[in-house]
């Protein structure tokens, strides 16, 4: 078998269908397997998974046992050259394997491969490709100061970075194993950083394709909360002490307080104010408009996806029907239309709901009818 895809699920069961949804359109001309790791949900998503995707191979984990724990089970039952670390929370494209594959097996010394993330609003997410945040450029960036911990690369390009992110982290089985996978000492977050780092300290090279898009909703299982700072500057901790211990020591743990202390002065992110005038329904059925029309009281309206793909919209609702249109013409309309006024919600093939997201940093909508 070629690849592996391990989706490792906590308690967004409506955002796992979506992204399965996707992935078993990417994968349906590929030697290929998708593994599901429910990380102790206590939800529908693990009845949701056998009934809708029996082909999907699920593990059903009887604790929580964090990000890292979670994936290397996947791991251990993939069958595939190549594995793909992948969040519920994403969408891919229709191509999205097939290029990764192709991109791979012409990189001979390959560490970790990973997309353009964009969130729920069709933006570019900068933490797609970044540089290995040594204490002082973690300082800098906390303080807002960014120079330095992004990647130069273009964002729509490709090129070689440093670290990627874990929401999608494409590589080879072998490879991955050799530098002993995702450190299990992290519960969440880091362990991204760290293996990316892990495979530049291995003498192989992490890469950046920009040509490929891939919507990672965010802040789904992980609300930005008092937790949430905990475990992220605890786990930065981690890192700084596996990798930094000899050179760095001293700044560790003054960078550290200093940074939770100022992380603590932020203002919480606020979703964006809706400004929606019109709901405009992209693949329109007859029942999806009346389901609509029930949930808003705005205009609804269906519009052909080749007029939204040629004039801009403005202060709309994008509903973007799936058994409609590709995923990639849904990540595509994404990237045309976004603007401060326009929200999107995506309906996944065969199903009853909606979902999408207007914030980076705060859980998003879900629509049933």
């Amino acid at each position: 078998m070629e690849l592996s895809i391990i989706i490792l699920n906590y308690k967004v069961p409506y955002h796992l269908m979506l992204c399965l949804d996707s992935v078993q359109k990417a994968i349906a001309k590929l030697d290929a397997e998708v593994i599901v790791v429910d990380n102790n949900s206590q939800d529908e998503s693990a009845a949701m998974v056998s009934e809708n995707f029996p082909e999907v191979k699920l593990i059903e984990n009887s604790v929580n046992s964090g990000f890292s724990k979670g994936n290397n089970l996947g791991v251990a039952q993939a069958k595939g050259k190549y594995i793909c670390l992948l969040n519920p929370d994403t969408v891919v494209g229709e191509q999205c394997f097939k290029n990764f594959l192709t991109y791979a097996r012409l990189s001979k010394d390959l560490g970790a491969l990973g997309p353009r993330l964009i969130d729920g609003l069709g933006e570019f997410l900068p933490e797609s490709k970044r540089n290995v945040p040594v204490p002082l450029i973690a300082f800098k960036k906390i303080i807002g100061i960014k120079k330095g911990y992004y990647s130069p690369v273009h964002f729509a390009k490709h090129g070689e970075v440093e670290v990627l992110v874990g929401a999608f982290m494409f590589m080879r089985k072998d490879r991955y194993l050799e530098v002993g996978g995702l450190d299990e000492d992290y519960f969440m977050y880091g362990e991204d950083i760290d293996l990316s780092y892990k495979f530049l300290k291995a003498g192989y090279q992490n890469y950046y394709l920009g040509t490929e898009r891939v919507l990672h909703f965010k802040g789904e299982s992980s609300p930005k909360d008092e937790v949430y700072r905990q475990r992220f500057f605890g786990a930065m901790h981690i890192f700084y002490q596996k990798h930094f211990k000899n050179s760095l020591a001293w700044l560790v743990k003054p960078t550290l307080k200093l940074a939770g202390f100022l992380y603590g002065l932020k203002p919480d992110s606020k979703e964006k104010k809706s400004t929606i005038k019109q709901v405009l329904l992209i693949g329109a059925t007859p029942g999806l408009q009346r389901e609509m029309g029930k949930k808003f009281d705005i205009p609804i309206h269906a519009a052909d996806k080749k007029l939204v793909m040629k004039k801009a919209f403005g202060h709309s609702l994008f509903v973007l029907n799936a058994e409609k249109l590709t995923y990639e013409e849904i990540l595509y309309l994404m990237n045309t239309q976004k603007n401060k006024y326009n929200n999107f919600r995506i309906k996944p093939t065969g199903f009853s709901f909606v979902l999408g997201s207007d914030s980076s940093t705060t859980q998003g909508q879900m629509i049933k009818f």
